[in-house]
């Protein structure tokens, strides 16, 4: 056997392997290929022609329809919400779109894609609706975008777990307490009155005293005679005016002024002086006195009753205003009645707006105003001051929040159809943002006429936001929004409104 058959002959590799114990891998004989069977066979445009099968004798007629995808998401899964800009305070999630839901009032007015003109909010909602746990986790959250929050009057301490978290001390207002705001205060537009040249002093005087003679036409108006209130017209806004204007020494060319207070103006008019008399046109101090009886009286009463302890000083607290929030409490006055708590929002409010007509590039502020309510019932001249103030937002940047609990609220001020309640009503067209958790049908439906919802819009008031508190619906400018607000376990527990009635129920279950 020559050498070439021996190498021909020689053991294969699987061989010698075999001999040091290894296999080498086989690959299996291909075999025939099976299909996979079908999950749906195809079957002609009448149906399988077998019994049960659903077999027809001709075909189905076709019907073809044109809509857009806001008007079929029945038909197929499409977003109907208008997607929100992810900037600002994370609320929780859209339910419409299935994403997350970003609140920024100030950055909406600013972007021309989205349909609102100021950053005001409002609210209505039950009790217990969450509206308290949404408002409070709004604040919190935009905080980290360098806002500030300003309680213009709590009165049930509900704010206080929240100031206590970031730091700061509410500041309590109630008879007896040190504290004192005086709601005639000049604010920031003193600062530097004395290098002002006569235009510009003029025009900052005329922004202090029309705010000044909103409130008392306010605090007046608030007093009644039997259930007409006290009047409050061009007479008596000449005088109230005149002698502000002698109390604080103001003239054209003045460049020092004095600060006043409601009980030094109360006195000055119960006792006028011969100029006073003759400035205002009456023929002496009896007529004078005559006049202004109704006038007189209602301020007597505040200062002597109301405003007792209260309002009628000068400023005693100090406000740190670079603290992340800053509260007034009001729940001192709960035993006093609505009608108190009220006129004291009326003050606060009169001098929170003094303190932010002029308001630092950058110092961005939300100012809530709770119980607003209690203001409406004042009367009209009091829907008025919380009017002016919804509409300076605008031009001091702040955001409005008010909180309600049902649009009637906005119709106490007077009756049905009355200038009083149109006036209310269209504080509702001051707010751009309206946030409405659940209610109940007849108060949902009256909601759905005041800012024209849809029939789905106000089935989801009554029955979607009712099953979990912290629903809502966000209705900014034209868009809705279905927004279930999330709250972290550390916010919970800064939120949470029933810890009274938690204890009430442990101490007698």
């Amino acid at each position: 056997m020559n050498t070439a058959t021996k190498a021909r002959s020689g053991r294969r590799v699987d061989r010698l392997l075999a001999d040091f114990g290894h296999e080498v891998p086989t690959i299996a004989p291909a075999g025939p290929v099976v299909p996979e069977p079908r999950l749906f066979r195809p079957v002609g445009r009448r149906g399988e022609h077998r019994p049960d099968r659903g077999w027809s004798p001709a075909p189905a007629p076709v019907s073809v329809w044109r809509m857009t995808s806001d008007q079929a998401p029945v038909l197929w899964p499409f977003v109907t919400s208008p997607a929100i800009p992810a900037r600002g305070a994370q609320m929780g999630i859209d339910f419409l779109s299935r994403t997350s839901f970003h609140a920024d009032p100030s950055g909406w007015v600013l972007d021309p894609t989205i349909p609102v003109s100021n950053p005001n909010m409002f609210t209505f909602g039950k009790p217990g609706m969450g509206k308290s746990a949404t408002v409070k986790a709004f604040l919190l959250r935009m905080m980290g975008f360098n806002y500030r929050a300003l309680i213009l009057g709590d009165p049930k301490d509900e704010y206080e777990p929240l100031c206590r978290a970031v730091g700061v001390a509410p500041i309590a207002i109630g008879q007896g307490l040190s504290a004192r705001i005086n709601p005639l205060e000049f604010g920031p537009l003193k600062t530097g009155w004395e290098q002002l040249g006569p235009t510009v002093a003029q025009e900052r005087a005329k922004v202090v005293f029309s705010r000044w003679l909103t409130l008392i036409r306010g605090l007046v108006g608030s007093q009644k005679i039997g259930s007409v209130p006290v009047p409050f017209g061009p007479s008596e806004e000449t005088v109230v005016d005149a002698a502000l204007k002698m109390l604080t020494g103001y003239t054209d060319g003045n460049t020092r002024l004095q600060e006043t207070t409601i009980p030094a103006l109360w006195h000055l008019l119960d006792d006028p002086p011969a100029e006073l008399v003759q400035l205002c046109r009456y023929a002496s101090e009896r007529h004078f006195l005559d006049e202004t009886r109704l006038l007189r009286d209602a301020l007597g009463k505040m200062v002597g009753g109301t405003l007792k302890g209260l309002f009628d000083d000068h400023t005693t607290i100090d406000v740190d205003w670079q603290a992340p929030i800053q509260s007034l409490s009001l729940s001192r006055l709960e035993g006093l009645g609505d009608e108190a708590i009220g006129m004291a929002l009326l003050c606060l409010n009169s001098w929170g707006r003094a303190m932010r007509e002029v308001a630092a590039p950058g110092d961005m502020r939300i100012v809530v105003r709770d119980e607003v309510w209690k203001i409406m019932r004042l009367g009209l001249d009091a829907v008025k001051s919380l009017d002016a103030d919804l509409r300076l937002s605008r031009r001091d940047g702040d955001i409005q929040y008010a909180i309600g609990h049902k649009p009637t609220d906005l119709e106490s001020v007077g009756d049905s159809g009355s200038q009083a309640a149109q006036i209310a009503k269209d504080l509702l067209h001051l707010a751009d943002t309206k946030i409405l958790h659940g209610q109940d049908a007849a108060v949902a439906r009256h909601l759905g006429e005041l800012l024209e919802l849809t029939e789905t819009e106000i089935g989801w008031i009554t029955d979607w936001c009712r099953q979990s508190p912290g629903r809502a619906v966000w209705k900014v400018g034209d868009w809705v929004f279905k927004v279930q607000t999330i709250l972290h376990p550390a916010e919970r527990a800064l939120t949470w409104t029933n810890a009274s009635l938690e204890a009430a129920s442990e101490k007698f279950g």
